[in-house]
C-alpha cells in the first residue's frame, strides 16, 4: 500500500466517527486508522508511508506505478483509492482557522458548538443535510448560498424550510474570515449590492464539494470533467487490471462505510481478474506485488 501522507487518509484526521458500524459509542479517526494499520500488518501488507505516486501505466502484463521520489512498483493489479480533499472557499482567513472555527464535517465537529450560532456555506444536498444535523446542537443555523436558490433536492429543502432553527441567505458569499487564536467573525457580501456586513458565528462549516486526488492519473485512466475516476460495474477502469474504490471514484457516496464496502468489492473483482490472467507471464522486478493498493 502506497500512501502519500499519514496512514488512514481523510478518516484518520477526522475528529470523531459516529456512523461507522461496530462502534456504538463512536470512535476517533486516529483510533480507527491505527486499528486498520494493525490489521494490515497482521496480514503482512507492506505499507509505504509518505510516498507519493507520480504516474501509473502498463508494460505487458505488468501495471507500473512510478514513485515521485524515484523508482517504481510493478504489480499484476492495482487498486486506486486516492480519496478526495474538501474544496476550500479561498477567502482570506480560511486557512488560518481550519480546526479552530472553520470545519468541513458537521458529524465530526458539530457537537462542539452546542447552543451557538453557526454559519454553513453551500447550497447542495450535503449542505442541507449537514445543516439539519447541526440543528441538533446549534441554537441557529444560517446557510449562505451563492446563487438565488438552493440546488438541494426538494425533499431536503422542505426539511430545511420547516426547521425554525434554519435561515437561508441567498446571493451571499464569504468575503473574509477573521479572528485571533480562533474564529471571531465573518464578513458576508451581498452579491447584488456588493454590501458587506459582519456576523459572529461560533463556527463556519464549508460544504462546497470535494476535489478528487487524481492529478497523477491524468492521461492514464479515464476521468470525468471534475477528475473523478470512471469505472465499469466491476470497479475496473479503462486500463485493464487497474481498479478504483472510495471517494475518488465517480458515483461514490463519500461515506467511510461505503468506501470500505467498495474496497471489499474491488478486492473480489481483482481476485477474479488475477485468476483469469494467472497464466500470463509476469516480469520479475526488484520490487513487485500481486496487488498494489
Amino acid at each position: 500500500m502506497v500512501e502519500r501522507s499519514a496512514l488512514g487518509g481523510q478518516a484518520g484526521i477526522t475528529e470523531r466517527l459516529d456512523n461507522y458500524p461496530g462502534f456504538p459509542e463512536g470512535i476517533s479517526g486516529t483510533d480507527l486508522a491505527e486499528r486498520v494499520v494493525q490489521q494490515c500488518r497482521r496480514f503482512g501488507v507492506e505499507l509505504l508511508q509518505a510516498t507519493e505516486v507520480a504516474a501509473i501505466g502498463a508494460d505487458g502484463p505488468d501495471r507500473v506505478v512510478s514513485l515521485a521520489g524515484g523508482g517504481e512498483v510493478r504489480a499484476r493489479a492495482v487498486l486506486l483509492a486516492p480519496g478526495s480533499t474538501y474544496r476550500r472557499l479561498g477567502v482570506p482567513g480560511e486557512d488560518d482557522f481550519i480546526g479552530a472555527g472553520v470545519h468541513f464535517c458537521a458529524t465530526c465537529d458539530g457537537p462542539f458548538y452546542r447552543d451557538q450560532d453557526v454559519l454553513v456555506v453551500g447550497g447542495g444536498n450535503s449542505t442541507v443535510e449537514e445543516s439539519m444535523f447541526l440543528t441538533r446542537f446549534a441554537r441557529k443555523v444560517t446557510i449562505a448560498v451563492r446563487g438565488d436558490q438552493l440546488s438541494a433536492s426538494k425533499v431536503a429543502q422542505e426539511k430545511a424550510f420547516a426547521s425554525p432553527k434554519v435561515e437561508v441567505l441567498y446571493g451571499t458569499t464569504i468575503a473574509e474570515i477573521r479572528g485571533d487564536n480562533r474564529l471571531r467573525s465573518v464578513l458576508l457580501r451581498e452579491n447584488r449590492t456588493n454590501e458587506v456586513h459582519e456576523v459572529r458565528p461560533g463556527a463556519v462549516f464549508v460544504f462546497v464539494g470535494l476535489q478528487p486526488n487524481t492529478d497523477f492519473l491524468k492521461g492514464s485512466v479515464d476521468l470525468d470533467d471534475r477528475g473523478f475516476i470512471r469505472t465499469d460495474p466491476t470497479l475496473q477502469t479503462n486500463l485493464v487490471g487497474v481498479f478504483a474504490a472510495g471517494d475518488a471514484r465517480l458515483g461514490a457516496t463519500k461515506q467511510l462505510v461505503s468506501a470500505a464496502g467498495e474496497g471489499a468489492t474491488a478486492a473480489l473483482m481483482i481476485r477474479q481478474y488475477l485468476e483469469r490472467s494467472k497464466d500470463l507471464p509476469t516480469r520479475r522486478m526488484d520490487q513487485s506485488a500481486d496487488v498494489l493498493a
